[in-house]
C-alpha cells in the first residue's frame, strides 16, 4: 500500500540544552563516584524518560531533602533550590551536589545583588514550579512577590514603588514576559531590570525556531514533558505562530494520528529536557505511515557548554 507523502520540518535548535546536559552528567558522575545509592531532590530535568534512565542506573529521586538518609549523597535539580536547602544539608553535614543550571544561578546572585542594595523584588514566573520556588526561597518572606500575568502587575502591593528590582524564570515564553516588563515598567517607572535578560539563550531560540515553522505546518508536536515549562511554551508559541494544531507529546505512542489524518507537513521540535533520541522515535513513527520527506529548518547555532565540577562538594 503506498503511503502519503509527507514533510516533516525538523527545528533546530531543539532538545537538550547546556544546562540539562550539565545536570545529567552531574548525577552520573556522583553514581560512579560514590555508587548507588544516590538521591535526587526533585526530578533532575523534567523528563520521565531521563529520570527513568537514571533511577536504573541508581539514582532515588525525592521531593524533599527530608525524605533522603544522612550518608547518601544528595543532588540538587537544575531547577534551583531555596537557600535553606542547603543550608538544612550542611546542619546534617550531608554529601551534596548542586546542579542548579548556572543561569539559573545567575538569577539567584541578581536577586541577591537586588536586596542587598535595598530593593524589594518582583519576579515574573510560574507559582509552584521548581524554578520560581527556588529562586524567590534566595531571600526572606516577603522581599520576593510573584506575578504570573499582566493583570497581577496591576495588583501587586508593595513597598515602595520607588525601591523595586525584578527578575524572571528563565524558561518563559519570550512574547508574554515582554507584556509583563512593559506592564511593571509603566506602573512602577523607576523598577530596575536584569542586566542581561534572565531567559534563557535555550528557551529563546527553540521559541524562535518555532515561530519559523508554525506557519508553514499543518501540525507541530513538542517533544517533552507535561511538567516542562519550556515545553509548555512552545506550544503557546507555536499556536499563537499560527499552528492550529500544536500538541505536546512525551514520545511516539501519545501521537493522536486520528488528529493528524489528511495532512501534508508537521513540524517537530523538543523541549530543552527532552533526549535526541525520542525526537528520533517519533521520526521513525512518522515514516511507518508516511512516505516522509525531512527538512531541517535551522535558526541559531549553539555550542553554549557549562563545566561539570571536577571535585563534587563533600562537608569537612
Amino acid at each position: 500500500m503506498t503511503k502519503p507523502p509527507l514533510t516533516l520540518y525538523l527545528a533546530a535548535p531543539r532538545g537538550f540544552c547546556a544546562g540539562v546536559d550539565r545536570a545529567i552528567k552531574i548525577v552520573e558522575m556522583a553514581l560512579e563516584k560514590w555508587g548507588a545509592p544516590v538521591y535526587v531532590r526533585h526530578e533532575i530535568v523534567h523528563n520521565k524518560f531521563v529520570v527513568d534512565g537514571l533511577r536504573d542506573k541508581g539514582a532515588v529521586f525525592v521531593e524533599e531533602l527530608e525524605d533522603c538518609p544522612d550518608d547518601r549523597p544528595v543532588i540538587f535539580s537544575a531547577h534551583g533550590v531555596p537557600k535553606s536547602v542547603p543550608a538544612e544539608a550542611d546542619r546534617r553535614n550531608m554529601i551534596y551536589v548542586d546542579a542548579t543550571c548556572p543561569l539559573v544561578s545567575k538569577v539567584h546572585i541578581e536577586a541577591q545583588r537586588h536586596a542587598d542594595a535595598g530593593l524589594q523584588m518582583i519576579m515574573i514566573g510560574h507559582k509552584g514550579h521548581p524554578e520560581t520556588i527556588g529562586t524567590m526561597g534566595q531571600l526572606p518572606d516577603g522581599e520576593v512577590l510573584l506575578v504570573e500575568t499582566v493583570e497581577d502587575v496591576a495588583r501587586v502591593e508593595v513597598r515602595d514603588p520607588e525601591r523595586l528590582a525584578f527578575v524572571t524564570q528563565t524558561t518563559l515564553s519570550v512574547d508574554d514576559t515582554k507584556d509583563i516588563v512593559a506592564a511593571l515598567q509603566a506602573r512602577f517607572p523607576k523598577i530596575v531590570g536584569p542586566h542581561k535578560e534572565d531567559i534563557c539563550y535555550a528557551t529563546t531560540n527553540r521559541q524562535e525556531a518555532v515561530k519559523v515553522v508554525a506557519p508553514k505546518s499543518d501540525a507541530l508536536l513538542v517533544v517533552g514533558a507535561p511538567n516542562s515549562s519550556n515545553s509548555r511554551r512552545l506550544v503557546e508559541v507555536a499556536s499563537k505562530a499560527g499552528c492550529d494544531y500544536a500538541q505536546l507529546v512525551q514520545r511516539a505512542d501519545s501521537i493522536d494520528w486520528r488528529a493528524l489524518e489528511g495532512i501534508s507537513s508537521v513540524a517537530i521540535t523538543a523541549g530543552a529536557s527532552a533526549p535526541e533520541v525520542l525526537v528520533n522515535e517519533v521520526i521513525d513513527a512518522f515514516r511507518d505511515r508516511y512516505d516522509v520527506t525531512v527538512e531541517v529548518v535551522e535558526t541559531a547555532t549553539e555550542n553554549v557548554e557549562f563545566k561539570v565540577p571536577r571535585v563534587l562538594r563533600e562537608p569537612a
